[in-house]
């Protein structure tokens, strides 16, 4: 990269080592910039004289001692041929190479429809996978389904009791009814709960009755899933569910009791953690198993059979300090390091007034919002003067490309760290920031290109560019940097904002110069080029947050 170029010339400028190069939000400020003299209490006009080198256009001290660079004409069209030469490679790197990352996402829980909570984990967690196998990195995700708990305790007595229908005639979305309604009659009669814990104590002792009832449970959740992934494009290396880990959990604790970490509290098998007041849960006093204790599991089984370098877990914020806890009790129990392991603490979807709660029955299902999002794509599809020559097949498609792109960009152009606020009219908006208007962009530029019988040229042959050319060229070339930083910060979000950021920078091009009716053959030569590498980076950044596009808008 060409940063590595400049960190080097100026570790060779000032003696120095740790050199630290920013990119100016303003790009008034260069392309890059450093404040060198002010870290070494060097004088920044010397180190200036001697930053001599083809690389800059210009080199100028800014302020107390920073100094800012600005990339020669050159290096500018080296990036742009680079792009036309790797193509959909552009921007990827080895830097992974010989890496193993294990990325835990979507999780969604059997037995309740696939909420709009859970689409937030499926979504940042596949970019996160895109990214890392673009860097090199060997990535495994693993889909940790919620199939275990005492939630099936209480489901299983809510069907005991109310369900007045053979098992295999209930619909999942009739399972999640039962689970509200338990909830509610907790209330009236807290006995309930000790029933639950009753029920999930037989499923863990292996009672046929009770597993008959849970195998249902998982079956027909499992093809609901398989539904949502499908029409979101999503497809998870593996599904092993808490149940997977079972068989496991009775290692976990002869563990922790062999190496001294647990104790008795109020009867329950506890891992008392010195810097974090509560301590960590590994059994109920009933005995019966807990989230830590298979998640425990889960860390011992990736860590033997993967050898990951990390485990990321893109899990709600809600969910912090657990990780912590789980986290320390795996370090402490020797199953990994804890810079191995990374909790990715996506915000949470919220109404105005507080957070989803499938136990008040106060959720939106996911099929709901896809379905509203492709119709209405459709009714947008439909006016366009460009599709209305295509079959109906054909517009679906589109409306469908069009639709979950809407909903894919509207999450991961925010910091995962972020909640939101759920919002009809912006989840399903199709203007302004938004995945549609990065697709229409890159269908715009491929529809420049269709009008030309030149072939598109490698090499760039021009003595000078005007402002919005420069624009795009100052920033097309920062591709491979960014996506560095979205995997190092693990943020999708920083693709989001780089490549709306050039889509725009292309339109406003576009808008003010003529592509095909320029002056000169060269200028012409010169614009194609530049809208088929906007084209292409626009192609990756699309790819890597699982966004697709369609051939017509």
């Amino acid at each position: 990269m060409i940063r590595e170029k400049i960190i080097k010339l100026i570790e060779n400028v000032v003696e120095e080592k740790n050199i630290e190069l920013e990119v100016p939000e303003n790009p008034f400020y260069g392309d890059y910039s450093t404040n060198i003299a002010l870290k070494f209490k060097k004088d920044p006009l010397e180190i200036v004289k001697k930053l001599k080198s083809p690389l800059f256009r210009k080199v100028e001290v800014a302020g107390p001692g920073f100094i800012n660079f600005w990339l020669s004409k050159q290096e500018l069209f080296n990036s742009l041929e680079k792009i036309l030469k790797e193509k959909e490679k552009y921007g990827s790197s080895k830097i992974g190479k010989g890496k193993i990352i294990v990325i835990d996402y979507s999780s969604p829980n059997i037995a309740k429809p696939f909420g709009v909570g859970h689409l937030r984990s499926t979504i940042i967690g596949q970019a996160l996978y895109n990214i890392y196998k673009f860097l090199g990195w060997k990535c495994i995700g693993d889909n940790h389904l919620g199939d275990w708990g005492t939630q099936f305790g209480k489901l299983i007595v809510a069907i005991k009791k109310w369900n007045t229908k053979k098992l295999n005639d209930l619909t999942i979305q009739e399972l999640e009814e039962l689970y509200v309604r338990f909830h509610k009659e907790v209330e009236k009669n807290p006995e309930l709960l000790e029933q639950a814990r009753q029920e999930f104590k037989k499923l863990e002792n292996n009672n046929q009755e009770t597993k008959k009832i849970w195998q249902f449970c998982v079956s027909i959740s499992l093809k609901e899933f398989d539904k949502i992934y499908k029409i979101l494009g999503i497809k998870i290396d593996h599904a092993l569910g808490e149940s997977f880990y079972q068989d496991k959990v009775k290692y976990i604790i002869k563990d922790a009791k062999e190496k001294g970490v647990v104790q008795k509290s109020q009867g329950a098998l506890v891992v008392p953690l010195l810097d974090i007041k509560t301590p960590l849960m590994l059994l109920k006093a009933d005995e019966t198993t807990v989230y830590a204790t298979r998640d425990l599991a889960t860390i011992k089984y990736r860590m033997k059979k993967w050898k990951p370098d990390l485990i990321v877990w893109e899990v709600g914020i809600d969910q912090k300090l657990y990780f912590q806890q789980l986290f320390r009790v795996a370090e402490m129990l020797g199953y990994g390091k804890k810079e191995q392991f990374i909790h990715v603490a996506h915000g949470l979807i919220r109404w105005s007034y507080g957070k989803f709660s499938t136990r008040k029955g106060d959720t939106i299902h996911l099929d709901k919002i896809l379905k509203e999002i492709i119709e209405k794509a459709e009714k947008i599809v439909s006016q366009s003067e460009i599709v209305k020559i295509l079959s109906e097949k054909e517009k679906q498609e589109i409306a469908k490309q069009v639709g979950i792109g809407a909903v894919k960009y509207n999450d991961l152009s925010r910091h995962y760290s972020k909640d939101i606020v759920f919002d009809w009219q912006r989840a399903l908006s199709l203007e302004g920031n938004s995945g549609p208007y990065l697709q229409y962009t890159a269908v715009r530029c491929q529809a420049v290109l269709d009008k030309t019988k030149i072939k598109i040229k490698i090499k760039v042959d021009l003595a000078d560019f005007n402002k919005e050319e420069e624009n795009i060229l100052r920033i097309i070339r920062k591709f491979p940097e960014i996506v560095q930083n979205a995997a190092d910060n693990f943020s999708p979000n920083l693709i989001c904002n780089f490549a709306f950021d050039l889509a725009q920078k292309y339109n406003l091009f576009y808008e003010k110069n003529p592509i095909l009716a320029a002056e000169t053959k060269q200028i012409k030569e010169f614009r194609l080029i530049l809208t088929a590498a906007v084209k292409q980076v626009l192609e990756n950044c699309l790819i890597l947050l699982g966004i697709s596009i369609p051939k017509k808008m």
